[in-house]
């Protein structure tokens, strides 16, 4: 029996990244609590979000044949977290505390089976190396893609792109929020390819 895709996702880049693979899904916003637990690792904080949004899905459902996809994603400058800005300002400044940095994502992927109740689980790590910035084209940038939204401060689906020295890392898609490469790997093993 096929299973049903559902993202736990309310949100739009990892809705576009999701339809790439022309599979048939649905999406339900978890609604969470993400504050962090005493002592908590950014990799166990990120661990125990993805895994607790497909589980909150999960107890949404009344139907058990269901293959739910969460994710959770942070950025890290040294020892840093790094969140959404929310205001221009905080974009401006997070941009400028990169210029010339690396910066790390780290991207937990989770698939949930309904029907038995297990999970599989994925923390990708992906590096952005920042060039010079200066304040005129940070402001600028802001002005134009408006990303308030995203962790950095940045969409590098977009002219985030330029503001770029490098980028290292198994899948760019992780930084988008989701990473496709694993999770087609993790959809394999339950016999749901987009190419078969």
């Amino acid at each position: 029996m096929t299973k049903n895709l559902i993202l736990g996702s309310s949100s739009p880049y990892r809705r576009e990244l999701l339809e790439r693979l022309k599979l048939p899904f649905e999406c339900q916003s978890p609604e969470i609590d993400e504050t962090p637990l005493s002592g908590e690792t950014p990799t166990d904080l990120i661990k125990r979000l993805s895994i607790q949004k497909a589980q909150k899905i999960d107890s949404l459902r009344q139907e058990q044949n269901n293959l739910i996809i969460a994710s959770d994603q942070m950025a890290i400058l040294g020892t840093k977290i790094i969140g959404k800005p929310h205001t221009k300002q905080n974009a401006i400044q997070q941009l400028l505390s990169f210029s010339n940095q690396k910066v790390t994502f780290l991207t937990g992927l989770c698939v949930l089976d309904t029907g038995t109740q297990t999970h599989k689980y994925h923390l990708s790590e992906y590096h952005v190396y920042f060039r010079q910035l200066g304040r005129k084209e940070i402001e600028k940038y802001i002005d134009i893609e408006q990303p308030l939204n995203c962790a950095g401060s940045f969409k590098c689906e977009g002219l985030g792109i330029t503001l770029f020295r490098k980028m290292e890392g198994d899948d760019p898609n992780s930084l988008i929020g989701l990473p496709l490469i694993q999770l087609c790997s993790m959809l394999r093993e339950y016999n749901i390819n987009p190419l078969s």
